[in-house]
């Protein structure tokens, strides 16, 4: 049976609570238009460890909200075991789901994250208070997570948004901007975030340097005051020279 890549967008025809060989085959679909080194639907089956976890993720929620908590727990432990992905059974999961190199990605237990969402390796969507009830972040649809990043808290990354590599995401990110930063602050309005064929845009060399442009604002400032402190002073010097003459008639 032949898995053909998913697009970017979700389908508004698809059903609502799809099943478990419906979700999974849109997991391994979704592969081969995000990442350009797939190249068959075995090999992705086989070598991709983000794929497993989000496999063994799908069975160990369904088994989670059907009320058998220990045996999730379980499965999700061998999960991460057999991946060095952790993901808790009770986060809840979209569609067409990847996670690119599969490795150290965290994902809280009432983490929520939509369709066609893409996470790279070490990312952490993880919570900061120990009270109960909604604690972790929620991804919407198509959001793409830098390496590295750290989501923390129950806070919203809009739809379409990109958090950049080694981010620390701490408030709500409007749908379709770029976010970078510790603490993450926007730095680029929203842009088209579609690829050739549907793929999903990888350029991660396009984020910009808040620091650096703030740094950049700072130096010509500087040279704007110097250059005034200098014709200051020339004024300075010429009214003294004036002054001076004229002391030197006066006493004439």
């Amino acid at each position: 049976m032949t898995i053909v890549a998913a697009p970017i967008q979700a389908s508004a025809a698809r059903p609502a609570n799809p099943g478990l060989w419906r979700l999974w085959r849109d997991d391994v679909g979704c592969v081969k238009a995000r990442d350009p080194a797939a190249r068959n639907v075995v090999e992705i089956l086989l070598t991709y460890p983000g794929v497993h976890a989000i496999i063994w993720h799908r069975l160990a929620n369904r088994l989670w909200r059907s009320g058998f908590k220990f045996p999730a727990r379980f499965l999700s432990w061998f999960a991460r075991l057999a991946t060095n992905v952790d993901i808790h059974p009770g986060a809840t999961i979209g569609r067409n789901f990847f996670i690119d190199h599969g490795a150290g990605v965290v994902i809280g237990e009432t983490a929520e994250v939509g369709d066609n969402v893409t996470l790279y390796h070490g990312v952490t969507l993880g919570g900061v208070s120990w009270s109960a009830g909604k604690r972790h972040p929620t991804i919407e649809d198509g959001v793409l997570v830098g390496a590295g990043a750290k989501i923390l808290g129950p806070i919203k990354v809009g739809a379409c948004a990109r958090i950049g590599a080694n981010s620390v995401v701490v408030e709500d990110v409007p749908p379709g901007v770029t976010a970078v930063g510790i603490p993450a602050r926007i730095v680029r309005e929203p842009l088209r975030r579609g690829g050739a064929g549907g793929r999903i845009n990888l350029d991660h060399h396009l984020i910009a340097d808040p620091v650096g442009e703030v740094l950049s604002i700072l130096l010509d400032r500087v040279d704007f005051l110097e250059a005034r402190i200098n014709h200051m002073q020339g004024r300075a010097k010429g009214l003294a020279a004036e002054t001076e003459n004229q002391l030197e008639r006066l006493n004439q």
